[in-house]
């Protein structure tokens, strides 16, 4: 059987900074517990990470403003015939909840930043080896200190990221599933075709294929290259099924 990879390209840039929190988000979820230096770094890196792209702007904005654009394009779907109306209107309420607890919670990572521990560990990360014993004790002790009382300390640092990671999973799941995978066929190597005002475009290829997509857009349009693992002596094909989805 073979293995299905799946490759999602951002056509603008909220929809690419989204990606890169849920992927942060994620990675923060798989290092714990946090009960050695290697899971530590991992999750105080990952802190780090979200707290540079809070500051590069307003997420919190973007993601109210998605939150209440897909409440009304749910609307449209309760004149449908056969479409779940009960579903519709669920998934409304929980969009309104998300949006309301967006606007109310404090500036996105503000407790993080202002936690002296985590300044303490962020300000060594950009150095080589910087958390190590000798340069960094507190995070040593830290890690040195009761698995249930450290536990606690990560559940409390992640709990003020909980309005963010389920706002977030809300807007992504209904993006993704806006747009059908569908056949395309490329032609040594390259297609292109119209977006119409999509945020995501979604591809799968199989892991046999050996294949990566170089893929380039906006909107309204996009182009994909697909580039040999092997650089040297991989091929293309003249010919090359693909299944693509524009969200």
């Amino acid at each position: 059987m073979s293995t299905v990879i799946l490759f999602e390209y951002p056509l603008n840039e909220k929809m690419r900074t989204w990606l890169r929190v849920e992927y942060i988000l994620n990675n923060l979820s798989s290092s714990q517990p946090v009960d050695d230096p290697a899971s530590a770094l991992s999750f105080f890196r990952g802190i780090g990470d979200l707290l540079d792209i809070f500051d590069r702007g307003d997420i919190r904005a973007d993601l109210v403003k998605e939150l209440d654009r897909q409440q009304q394009k749910l609307y449209s779907w309760l004149s449908v015939s056969g479409v779940d109306a009960t579903r519709v209107s669920e998934l409304q309420q929980e969009l309104k909840k998300q949006g309301t607890l967006m606007m109310t919670v404090p500036r996105m990572g503000q407790q993080l930043r202002e936690d002296r521990f985590i300044s303490q560990v962020r300000q060594r990360l950009g150095i080589p080896g910087g958390c190590c014993s000798f340069d960094l004790p507190a995070l040593h002790i830290w890690l040195n200190s009761a698995a249930a009382e450290r536990q606690t300390r990560v559940d409390e640092w992640c709990s003020t990221l909980q309005p963010l990671r389920e706002s977030l999973r809300l807007v992504l799941d209904l993006i993704r599933q806006s747009g059908n995978f569908h056949a395309e066929t490329s032609l040594n190597g390259f297609f292109q075709d119209n977006a119409e005002d999509a945020d995501l475009i979604r591809l799968q290829l199989t892991a046999e294929d050996q294949l990566y997509p170089q893929i380039s857009g906006h909107k309204n349009r996009y182009a994909i290259r697909f580039m040999p693992m092997d650089s040297e002596y991989g091929e293309i094909p003249a010919r090359l099924q693909f299944e693509i989805a524009c969200c």
